[in-house]
């Protein structure tokens, strides 16, 4: 009798464990919103939980199941999400119908870098983004094309020694080296030289930590927003500390006052002696938004224009190489196109020349249309929001989620989408495209705000780089990449390996 009870309490346990991981999987069945079939615990998620297929491929193969539907719907573990496909609606939510979807849905505990300007929910965001625009202006990127072109001098010359002795190398880790020295210097005015010191161990640490996603994140899933509640961090100790020092020492280098390098840090240091900071009002009747600058807030914005600005302009260049070395006829019109800037501008990169790269300008845009870094893009409903020209409701709290990848693989709006092709970025070809159809550094108000920094980071290195040397493929080239399934941003497995050469000339 007592195994009897036994087998009836365990079945009884199966049973209600099971309802629970699958009490939500009728939710959009229930509003005729179709959508793929759920698996319990894991939703739509099963192969991204297990890190057998990285998320954002993930969302394209969901995306092009559905070629038909406006919306999608999906699981994000227990928790039901939209994917959204149509542009028009795309638009609405990110464009026009802002105010409703003003937050991105991965705001974390205050404390330990969580007031960031890419996590920060959408009221602590506005302030933010209101006072850090400023840094991006003509006038503060044309001094730090100077510093950007020193870097890549010396860039150069580490390029030149390695190749006497090799020519095959993992391109990633190579423009990165560039890439934290000059977000280094341009943000912080702290010359780290990673460029000549190979031991730069701590940042490799920090990026595997930042950019790997932990099973946190499928908790924050199945729970929203318990990270925010539980003031839960979801990066080790070591990371906040790390910036925090970082911040500190810049404080104690510039006396605690800004200086003449109008950079980052400069533009902080002047926000902290205000103290407080206001965000802009949108209506008559709303109350200004006051935010007190703390060292935390402080070491916060640090975090992510350091780890934005190093590692989403090493990842597109190394794409850009691949593509650059499996398409010699695009990279002879890259070439030809730098001497000829060179030429007209005295051998120097300064910011008007660097505008005049508009070939290079054309491989730029389309390699973030072939590899977009961020997926899937996401916000948050801050209340119920009827999606236009439907009859689906999404409420208040729910994310809707878009993707990239599929858009800017689909042959709707890119024809022949899987070849490599600049001219798809002539003035002629781009007119007429929705502009909804190309969201690499997303659209509308929350959109990249690093975006022109990014550009002429990339373009500085690879100028100078392709003024001497060209890139082909190596024994160790992939035909085709792979996409690591540990990672947030999009990059490849197994690296990136292609040869240098010395150009001719």
């Amino acid at each position: 009798m007592l195994t009897i009870y036994i087998l009836i309490a365990l079945a009884s346990i199966c049973y209600f464990w099971y309802y629970y991981l699958t009490r939500t999987f009728n939710y959009w069945k229930s509003r005729n919103v179709v959508g793929p079939k759920p698996v319990p615990l894991f939703g739509n998620l099963q192969d991204s939980a297990f890190r057998r297929k990285n998320i954002g491929v993930l969302f394209k193969e969901i995306y092009d199941a559905y070629p038909n539907e406006k919306v999608v719907g999906v699981f994000r573990m227990t928790t039901p999400c939209l994917l959204l496909r149509d542009l028009d609606v795309i638009k609405h939510v990110l464009i026009k119908d802002f105010d409703y979807f003003s937050d991105r849905g991965v705001s974390f505990g205050e404390k330990g870098l969580g007031n960031n300007l890419f996590h920060a929910d959408s009221v602590m965001w506005r302030v933010l983004r209101n006072r850090f625009t400023p840094i991006f202006t003509s006038g503060k990127l044309k001094y730090m094309v100077y510093l950007l072109s020193q870097l890549g001098d010396k860039f150069i010359e580490l390029v030149s020694d390695i190749c006497q002795k090799q020519q095959e190398h993992e391109v990633h880790s190579l423009v990165q080296k560039y890439t934290i020295a000059t977000i280094s210097e341009c943000a912080f005015g702290l010359k780290v030289d990673t460029i000549s010191d190979t031991n730069s161990s701590i940042f490799k640490k920090i990026d595997n930590i930042v950019f790997a996603p932990t099973f946190i994140d499928e908790i924050d899933m199945m729970y929203p927003g318990i990270l925010r509640k539980l003031e839960i961090n979801p990066f080790p100790k070591d990371v906040p500390d790390f910036f925090e020092q970082l911040v500190k020492t810049v404080i104690e280098q510039r006396n605690g006052k800004p200086t003449d390098r109008k950079d980052f840090m400069d533009l902080i240091l002047g926000l902290r002696q205000e103290r407080k900071i206001q965000g802009p009002k949108r209506s008559e009747d709303e109350n200004e938004i006051t935010l007190e600058l703390t060292d935390d807030i402080i070491a916060a914005q640090a975090f992510v224009f350091y780890a934005a600005g190093y590692e989403t302009s090493a990842t597109t260049m190394a794409f850009m190489l691949y593509a650059l070395a499996k398409n010699p006829d695009i990279q002879i019109k890259v070439i030809a196109e730098v001497d000829q800037v060179l030429e007209k501008y005295d051998g120097k990169l300064s910011f008007e020349a660097l505008n005049d790269l508009k070939y290079m300008e054309k491989v730029f845009y389309e390699t973030l249309r072939f590899y977009p870094l961020v997926e899937p893009l996401q916000r948050k409903a801050q209340r119920d929001y009827k999606i236009p020209g439907m009859d689906v409701m999404v409420k208040k709290g729910q994310m809707v989620l878009i993707s990239p990848l599929g858009i800017q693989h689909d042959e709707k709006y890119y024809p022949n989408p899987e070849k490599f092709d600049p001219e798809r970025f002539s003035s002629e070809n781009s007119s007429g495209r929705h502009t909804c159809a190309y969201l690499p550094f997303g659209t509308g108000p929350r959109n990249c705000i690093g975006m022109r920094f990014a550009k002429l980071q990339l373009y500085v290195c690879l100028a100078k780089l392709f003024s001497k040397f060209r890139v082909e493929p190596s024994k160790r080239t992939m035909p085709a990449l792979r996409f690591i399934p540990r990672r947030f941003l999009m990059a490849a497995e197994g690296g990136i390996y292609l040869n240098i050469v010395r150009r001719d000339i």
